[in-house]
């Protein structure tokens, strides 16, 4: 790294002091000081300050480098984390099809008690998780979870009947109810405003992987012979197990942010927190502040996120749980049923890629988000209309559900976006996932025995959720493009970059922060 700038001001570190060089002792100095500092949102700025020192076309150059080092070291342990969660959850819909209901005594509407039993346990550890999250280390909980829940799937084997399934699927829920709010709070630390909707999407189209992995393992366990336990039973315990290996690679390598990142050397930290800089947000900050928790209560648009969040739980719940039911009732064995669900991950993958894409481009995101119900829409039309001889045509509509994570997961990163003041953010997640896990809850219960194959009651619900969905992002975009409007108008910028930058880390909610503009 050559020394390009002007000699750092009166006090503060030197090039040569914060660089890759040589530790000298002002090195050390500055060290035992970033360490010693609780408050992460302090230590953000001070590394921010150091890093205007810096000539600023050395910067650019450099943060290429530490996105490039992020997304290839961060992003695939973010990515296969969250394939092993959405396995853990997806494993209940696989042993369906060979008779986990028959052996644990299941009748009536039991199974979808069971589905919604994981959703309960999320329900009640969203608000939790993300208030902790405020206030601990991103990795090290995430890595401690996986360990926990890698044993409770693993216990889901031993259980026998309804009541125990229960209790297994619900501390389940709760546990990993961690992982989504982890992740979005980490993309907003690690990556800028433009970069995490596509990242977003990196990590969330591993769940079409996990639907993959999860078909083809069900299809193997289908196949395998001899077994002294029940086919169904060997799935819980292979996710299980892997899910708690994976932990141990998460608690030791996966960083709680840019400023303590093990694969960046010390200046590269401090590139990666100026790289972040522009999303005026901050790294993140301990105090919890009753005034931003007001006001996330009295902002109308945090209101449209929690409904949309509603509509979008409510399509997942029911494509997570009812996807194999659905296919299995157009005249499938159960081997041919589990091979059925793999196409319907490749699709979750494309699309969630594709649409990810677009959400790049300028004032995008909201239009990416309706583009991805528009898809879920015209596969529930054909589920409900297609005649029922056509059953790979069908079965192709059930895979087009699948596209809902897209939208799903670019709607979870819209409050890392939008939403700044690390309380009023939190506060604002915390009650988008409750939002999210009660529609979970509700979807397994639109689906009526009676009405196998098509569930036409389900479907039609469906179809009126996805409008709702569409009408409600609408206005939240409208409402964004007319502040942002306003704050123009008023020519609210600061006289210096510099000002600007170190005032999105004195953790200013939105509205407070005038130089903020939303992302539309």
């Amino acid at each position: 790294m050559s020394e390009k700038n002007d000699k750092p001001k009166a006090e503060s570190l030197t090039a040569a002091e914060v660089g890759v060089g040589s530790v000298t002792s002002k090195h050390n100095a500055f060290q035992r000081m970033l360490h010693r500092r609780n408050d992460l949102d302090v230590l953000g700025k001070e590394m921010l300050q150091q890093s205007l020192q810096y000539d600023q076309a050395q910067l650019e150059a450099d943060a290429i480098k530490v996105r490039r080092k992020l997304d290839f070291l961060v992003l695939p342990m973010m990515m296969t984390t969250y394939m092993l969660s959405f396995l853990d959850k997806q494993t209940l819909n696989y042993s369906n099809a060979y008779g986990l209901q028959e052996d644990t005594h299941m009748v009536n509407d039991d199974y979808s008690w069971v589905a919604s039993a994981l959703y309960f346990g999320w329900l009640c550890g969203a608000w939790p998780w993300n208030m902790l999250l405020q206030r601990v280390a991103i990795g090290k909980l995430v890595g401690s979870m996986l360990f926990v829940w890698g044993i409770v799937c693993m216990l889901q084997a031993t259980v026998f009947n309804f009541a125990g399934f229960f209790v297994t699927r619900f501390f389940l829920g709760m546990l990993e109810g961690c992982i989504s709010p982890a992740w979005v709070l980490l993309t907003s630390m690690l990556w800028t405003r433009k970069e995490q909707t596509m990242r977003s999407s990196i990590w969330l189209c591993t769940n079409g992987v996990s639907n993959i992995l999860g078909a083809l393992l069900a299809y193997g366990s289908g196949r395998a012979q001899g077994l002294e336990i029940a086919q169904w039973k060997f799935i819980f315990l292979i996710v299980g197990a892997l899910t708690f290996i994976w932990g141990f690679v998460i608690l030791l390598y996966l960083p709680d942010g840019p400023h303590n990142a093990k694969m960046l050397t010390e200046y590269e930290r401090i590139v990666a927190v100026w790289r972040v800089s522009n999303n005026q947000i901050g790294l993140k900050d301990s105090k919890i502040k009753p005034y931003q928790i007001r006001e996330a209560l009295l902002d109308g648009k945090c209101y449209l996120l929690w409904i949309v969040a509603i509509t979008l739980g409510i399509l997942n719940g029911s494509v997570t749980t009812f996807m194999s039911a659905i296919i299995k009732g157009f005249n499938f064995d159960a081997l041919t049923t589990s091979l059925l669900q793999a196409p319907g991950g490749a699709f979750e993958v494309v699309f969630c890629l594709v649409i990810g894409r677009i959400s790049q481009f300028p004032n995008m995101v909201g239009s990416a988000i309706v583009t991805g119900l528009l898809l879920v829409m015209a596969g529930l039309i054909g589920i409900l209309t297609i005649p029922i001889e056509y059953r790979y045509a069908l079965v192709a509509m059930c895979w087009m559900q699948n596209i809902i994570g897209s939208p799903i997961v670019l709607s979870w990163t819209v409050p890392g976006l939008n939403v700044a003041g690390h309380t009023k953010r939190m506060t604002v997640l915390g009650i988008y996932f409750v939002c999210f896990v009660v529609g979970n809850i509700i979807g397994p219960h639109l689906f009526l025995p009676t009405e196998v194959p098509r569930y036409a009651t389900a479907i039609k619900a469906l179809l009126g959720t996805s409008c709702a969905g569409i009408l409600f992002q609408l206005l939240y975009t409208l409402w964004c493009w007319i502040e942002n409007r306003q704050r123009d108008k008023l020519g609210m910028h600061a006289e210096a970059l510099e000002e600007e930058l170190l005032e999105g880390f004195e953790d200013k909610t939105d509205k407070e922060n005038k130089h903020f503009r939303y992302k539309l």
